[in-house]
């Protein structure tokens, strides 16, 4: 006959705490001891909690503290750079009106005076949309570089393949002027080829539609802002009229160029990160329209109502 296992006994001993001053003698009450109110402590309690702000537990392991995977922060990426691909596409639609009534007013002044405050106001505007559309091109550049760095190594390690070309190389051909109108279409449609698991094909990676086109787009707006800078050099008059017209086409393209990266980063973030539809929040009722009114209970003969 087998004996069945015991659990554990557990002895809880308390103790009090050492006084930090030597306690006075006990006195024994009496009958006409008065009450002197709650017990109190000659100092600070050295049994309760620590004099800390509170911080996350780092002893037991748990889910939710746990770093976060490489999908979720390449989600993170994606929908800043989506931001800011959104400012940007703005600010440059802004920096092309603001171009585009310049040179209004270069045409209207061929026949007419113009006043000094509508002069000072266009060239305010084409001056600041230009700097906001740079500053947030640039962040949204740099943006966009981390997020195909962290695209390309996790298209990498799904497909089970080492990534094509070296990081270093990627860096240089993205960032040099001139190379990166021809290697950004390259490396993106790398990155399509192997998010899409065509490891298996025979064909060389082709790019699809879309990253044709922007690789297009790209390219056109790299050579109108190649071909702005070298006409500003010239000094005469039509010259300077024809920079101008040249700065609103290559806002324009600006635009188109950050509409299509937006698209092209949802499409392929979609691809390598798909949101699990367990995690979504679920939707809500907000109202009804066109619906009856339902009726209500008359209220009772004694209610204060």
């Amino acid at each position: 006959m087998q004996q069945q296992a015991q659990p554990w006994q557990v002895e809880w001993v308390a103790t009090p705490p050492t006084p930090s001053r030597p306690a006075a003698a006990d006195v024994a009450p009496t009958a006409n001891t008065r009450y002197t109110g709650p017990p109190s402590y000659p100092a600070v309690p050295r049994w309760g909690f620590p004099i800390l702000a509170w911080r996350r537990p780092t002893v037991l392991p748990h889910p939710a503290l746990s770093t976060r995977s490489s999908a979720e922060r390449l989600r993170t990426l994606a929908s800043t750079a989506l931001a800011l691909l959104l400012v940007t596409g703005v600010t440059a639609g802004l920096a092309a009106i603001a171009e585009l009534w310049r040179y209004i007013l270069l045409w209207i002044s061929q026949s007419a005076l113009l006043s000094p405050g509508v002069v000072h106001v266009s060239t305010v505007a084409v001056t600041a949309s230009a700097v906001m559309a740079l500053l947030t091109g640039a962040a949204a550049g740099a943006c966009l570089l981390f997020w195909f760095l962290r695209a390309r190594q996790i298209a990498a390690d799904v497909a089970g393949l080492a990534p094509s070309r070296p990081t270093w190389q990627v860096l240089l051909g993205l960032l040099l002027p001139g190379v990166n109108l021809i290697y950004a279409g390259q490396v993106l449609t790398e990155l399509e080829h192997t998010v899409l698991r065509r490891r298996h094909s025979t064909r060389r990676p082709r790019p699809s539609r879309l990253v044709g086109t922007w690789w297009a787009v790209w390219a056109g707006n790299g050579l109108l802002a190649g071909l702005t800078v070298l006409w500003q050099l010239r000094d005469s008059l039509q010259a300077q009229a024809d920079a101008v017209l040249l700065h609103g086409l290559t806002n324009l393209s600006a635009v188109a160029v950050a509409v299509l990266t937006a698209r092209l980063v949802a499409t392929l973030t979609g691809l390598l990160s798909p949101v699990d539809p367990t995690t979504m929040r679920r939707s809500r009722v907000v109202r009804v329209n066109n619906a009856e009114e339902p009726q209500l209970r008359p209220a009772h003969p004694t209610s204060r109502r």
